[in-house]
């Protein structure tokens, strides 16, 4: 592994990469959509400078999410009350993902999962075969060069993998594999304790049917709505948010 992820390396375990992932999230959800599609536009760039039919493909896809982001996560849409408040929908990142998969993973996959994630607001934990491990650590290099704050995404061993999907933060998994993997995984979700995770599964990594979808990104939100409300007795204004708090 690259001497800039060493740091997560050597902490102990996959609870204090959660927590780091955890403390710098709600700063990296409230960047806002503009703001990240911007930043990974830039990393595309990065990624495409590398050379090869690998990056140009990684580099491609990392900008096919960002015009799905533009086009689905960026317009907050306002739905005026009964009352003549105002009521707009808008979305929000959900948490921590796990971006992972089995022999079946490529580059191409590994980077719409984890720009999907970044769009929509949420920190990405990469945990991919050893045979990628290489490509992924050269994608989260060009990540933070482009200006990505640190720790929203790093990389962790392959024989964590377990161990994160057993903590009761994560807000989900996505995953290139295999059915057989992808139940696994699926199972270590549902016999953990707390809020359920989401598990975003592509099956046909030689098509990405789910990945390159359009509508991809929007798996990995959470829709919020702000209500402001002139009307009040004496014209105080008001202001109520509700999500579903991430999950």
């Amino acid at each position: 592994m690259s001497s800039l992820f060493q740091g997560v390396k050597s902490m102990t375990g996959t609870e204090q990469a959660v927590n780091q992932s955890l403390a710098v999230w709600e700063d990296w959800n409230q960047q806002g959509v503009e703001k990240r599609i911007t930043l990974l536009k830039a990393w595309s760039d990065a990624v495409e400078k590398r050379g090869g039919d690998e990056f140009s493909c990684a580099a491609a896809m990392i900008r096919f999410q960002c015009q799905s982001a533009k086009r689905y996560l960026l317009p907050v849409h306002e739905m005026p009350g009964p009352t003549g408040e105002t009521n707009e929908l808008y979305i929000s990142g959900r948490g921590v993902f796990v971006i992972t998969g089995d022999h079946t993973l490529s580059l191409t996959a590994l980077a719409g999962q984890l720009a999907a994630v970044l769009l929509a607001g949420n920190c990405g934990l990469v945990v991919v075969p050893d045979n990628l491990a290489n490509h992924a650590d050269a994608l989260l290099a060009d990540l933070t060069k482009a200006g990505c704050p640190s720790r929203t995404a790093n990389r962790l061993p392959l024989i964590e993998l377990d161990e994160l999907t057993a903590d009761s933060r994560l807000a989900g998994v996505a995953i290139t594999a295999e059915q057989t993997q992808v139940r696994d995984v699926n199972q270590r979700l549902a016999e953990r304790d707390g809020l359920l995770a989401q598990l975003i599964s592509e099956t046909n990594p030689s098509q990405l049917t789910l990945v390159g979808s359009p509508s991809y990104v929007l798996r990995f939100i959470t829709e919020r709505t702000r209500t402001i409300n002139v009307t009040a007795v004496g014209g105080n204004a008001t202001l109520l948010e509700l999500g579903s708090g991430g999950h």
